[in-house]
């Protein structure tokens, strides 16, 4: 057998697979695509997540834009998060070109232009469905983490959350949350020790400077109503192909927080909200996280350890996730070895420590008779990769350089005009762009603090009057007191006095016979 026939039967064998599949490429032997060797991607594995590496320019997008749609023929839904706002024209088909055809010819399919059912999302100002969501869907411990708050600041955090919980208040937004720190510190400190003991000013302090932090980036515009359903990341269309939904990310690159407080968000609402699925044929939902390093370069520790329980945890819900970067190192190594496909594009070597890096990229695949890892790498053409999977007893297939079959859809962006005529036909754009702001904590504390201000106004009034009633009735009587007291000790009251008793005296005894002395001295001649 030539060694051509032998690198046949090693691919027929390893990328045969029972369950559906689709065709990602032919299998090449050297520079060569090998005909009647295709490589395929079986459908029931790809809920175990997957890694698209390589340099600028090697094809990545593409790559993407590839397993995509052919998960959409399949009827599986994606979500793509397009950070270059390169990837809407998946919802075009292709208008072909000769090279397209000399290639399939070569790996031996057939070339069928077609465009993909597309959702545009948005999370700021970019055309599309918002995507928005409520500060009490993240919970005390995830917002504590997004925020990489301390344990005491998270344990006030904690009980923020309650204190909202029962009383009512809905978190909605930031401004909520921010108000009730400011009422557990102030107006309502009092009644918060009380219940819950004393609540630092110090950590509220700093709670609210890493909040300023997250809004400096744009997420209060993240944060309300209508908070997004993931369910309807899950749609098919009339024809039964997955819609593939792609977020629009282009404005948001430069604020790397707003964009791993979403994923981590949504991944957490996904694994909260969807049922636990075992094994299935196919997966529920794939997403694309394209520019991963955007995620990890600004991930806490917190945020890093959270995103890994839920890559491990979310497959069993029939979710797949897809990093798309530039190099393997980018993805941290605990979350690196949650990935069962992997489709290595070339990489560069210009510097020793570009060398060292190609080196450490070989060492995550498996071991070929067939090739040269390390010196494949930098040699793979665009279009072309390394390609290994899991079978369905979750095995590694054997390596394999792989000729990629071309994007059946645009290999470009869509025009302003076909974007609003996507978004215009959208259901999703009517359901989530209208804007509710709901009375919510912020309004219900401004009203208790307003009518708590009133109550001590009126009181502080009330007694007032009763200060100023007992002060005039004091001051009356003692005035009334005064006058009479005057009047009796006044020198000229008791002459008039005296001379009345002296009168009525001297009538009293004339009455009675008896002579007064004054006058029998005055008889006598005493005078």
């Amino acid at each position: 057998m030539s060694t051509t026939d032998a690198f046949r039967e090693h691919i027929n064998e390893a990328y045969t697979f029972k369950g559906p599949s689709f065709v990602l490429g032919g299998a090449m032997l050297g520079d060569e695509a090998v005909s009647d060797a295709l490589v395929k991607l079986p459908l029931g594995t790809l809920n175990r997540h997957g890694l698209i590496a390589g340099a600028t320019g090697t094809g990545k997008t593409k790559t993407l834009q590839i397993i995509a749609e052919q998960l959409s023929q399949e009827g599986v839904p994606s979500l793509l998060m397009d950070i270059k706002g390169d990837l809407s024209g998946i919802a075009m088909p292709s208008p072909g070109h000769p090279k397209i055809d000399e290639r399939h010819a070569a790996i031996g399919i057939p070339f069928e232009a077609t465009g993909s059912p597309v959702e545009l999302l948005s999370l700021s100002d970019e055309p599309g469905a918002r995507l928005r969501a409520t500060v009490l869907e993240f919970g005390p411990v995830l917002f504590s983490k997004m925020l990489a708050l301390n344990d005491a600041q998270s344990g006030i955090v904690a009980v923020a959350f309650r204190y909202a919980e029962q009383n009512a208040l809905p978190l909605l937004d930031l401004k909520d949350f921010r108000k009730i720190l400011q009422y557990m510190t102030g107006e309502g400190k009092a009644e918060v020790s009380k219940e819950y003991g004393r609540i630092s000013t110090a950590s509220t302090g700093a709670i609210m400077r890493r909040i300023v932090e997250l809004e400096t980036q744009g997420a209060e515009a993240f944060f309300g109503e209508v908070s997004f359903d993931v369910n309807d990341l899950t749609r098919l269309d009339e024809l039964g192909r997955g819609i593939v939904s792609i977020l629009r990310l282009t404005d948001v690159q430069d604020r790397p927080k707003l964009f791993s407080t979403f994923m981590l968000q949504m991944l957490a609402e996904i694994y909260a909200t969807f049922p636990e699925e075992g094994d299935l044929d196919r997966p529920k939902l794939v997403i694309f996280i394209d520019e991963a390093h955007l995620i990890f370069e600004e991930a806490t520790d917190a945020l890093l350890d959270q995103l890994e329980a839920i890559i491990k945890l979310i497959r069993s819900k029939g979710v797949g996730i897809f990093f798309v970067t530039q190099n393997p190192a980018d993805i941290p190594s605990d979350i690196l070895g949650q990935l069962g496909l992997k489709v290595q594009h070339a990489l560069r070597a210009f510097t020793a420590k570009d060398r060292k890096a190609i080196k450490l990229a070989s060492e995550n695949y498996p071991l070929s008779d067939y090739y040269d890892i390390d010196q494949t790498l930098t040699e793979l053409g665009t279009g072309e990769a390394f390609v290994t999977a899991l079978d369905r007893k979750g095995r590694p297939t054997a390596l394999v350089r792989t000729l990629l079959r071309a994007p059946a859809s645009r290999m470009d962006v869509l025009t302003d005009k076909e974007i609003k005529s996507i978004v215009a036909r959208s259901p999703l754009a009517k359901k989530y762009n209208k804007v509710v702001d709901r009375e919510s904590a912020y309004e219900i504390l401004e009203e208790k603090i307003k009518a708590a201000n009133e109550a001590e106004h009126q009181a502080e009034m009330e007694a007032q009057r009763e200060k100023g009633k007992k002060t005039s009735t004091r001051r009356r009587s003692s005035k009334e007191k005064s006058t009479f007291d005057k009047v009796l000790n006044s020198t000229t009251t008791r002459q008039i006095g005296n001379t009345v008793a002296r009168e009525l005296t001297r009538g009293l005894l004339g009455m009675l016979g008896i002579k007064s002395r004054s006058r029998s001295r005055k008889s006598n001649g005493w005078w």
